[in-house]
């Protein structure tokens, strides 16, 4: 709320509100994921499942039990790739996300912030939905376009799958760090039929209507 908004400092923020479905719903599996790795700071909140965690836990040398859920994961192979490079100004987060997203499979719409950008991730095949909205001043990235209205942001435009978005003080840029061949929009239909809000709007369909349709 106001209140305790009012206390913080700085422009830019993330949030995470959904609840557990990798490792049990505890404090420590709580989202966004925070890592401090010696020159760069970053947040992560994740929503969806990765389908190769084990593997990657395997690959970041992590031991069995150590990895509470599949978003620690992520964070940990984001931490060793930044831990490997040298120090440069501003953009460590941006290449480790293009190194390392590749090697992710399954379903994963994130939002990362280090000290100097907000990044936005939809995996190739957009099982997930994360949209990006246009405030008075600022930009925002939700995982359901209602939550915009919430803020008094418009909705601008669905992510494409396979596409990672990087909001800094210059604007919005676009990339693609997913192979080409990887890219296969695939919404999970259980957005249209279960887990979206009616009010959303997904691949420029109303949830509510496609319901009634259906």
């Amino acid at each position: 709320d106001d209140r305790a908004l009012v206390a913080l400092d700085g422009q830019m923020g993330i949030g995470h509100t959904r609840y557990s479905t990798t490792g049990s719903s505890a404090w420590a599996n709580s989202q966004p994921v925070f890592r401090d790795v010696s020159h760069t700071q970053f947040a992560l909140a994740h929503n969806g499942n990765l389908t190769n965690t084990a593997e990657l836990a395997v690959e970041a040398g992590m031991l069995p039990g150590m990895a509470g859920s599949d978003t620690e994961v992520m964070a940990e192979l984001l931490s060793i790739h930044l831990g490997d490079q040298p120090q440069c100004v501003g953009h460590e987060l941006e290449g480790a996300l293009t190194a390392v997203l590749p090697q992710m499979k399954g379903a994963f719409s994130l939002v990362l912030t280090d000290a100097h950008r907000i990044y936005g991730v939809r995996d190739p095949n957009g099982f997930r939905p994360l949209c990006l909205g246009r405030l008075d001043g600022g930009w925002v990235l939700a995982s359901e376009s209602p939550a915009l209205d919430v803020v008094g942001a418009h909705f601008v435009r669905e992510l494409d799958p396979g596409e990672m978005v990087v909001i800094d003080g210059d604007g919005v840029r676009s990339s693609r760090p997913f192979p080409e061949d990887r890219v296969d929009p695939k919404l999970c239909l259980f957005e249209f039929v279960y887990f979206a809000r009616p009010d959303s709007t997904l691949y420029g369909q109303n949830v509510h209507l496609a319901r009634v349709r259906m």
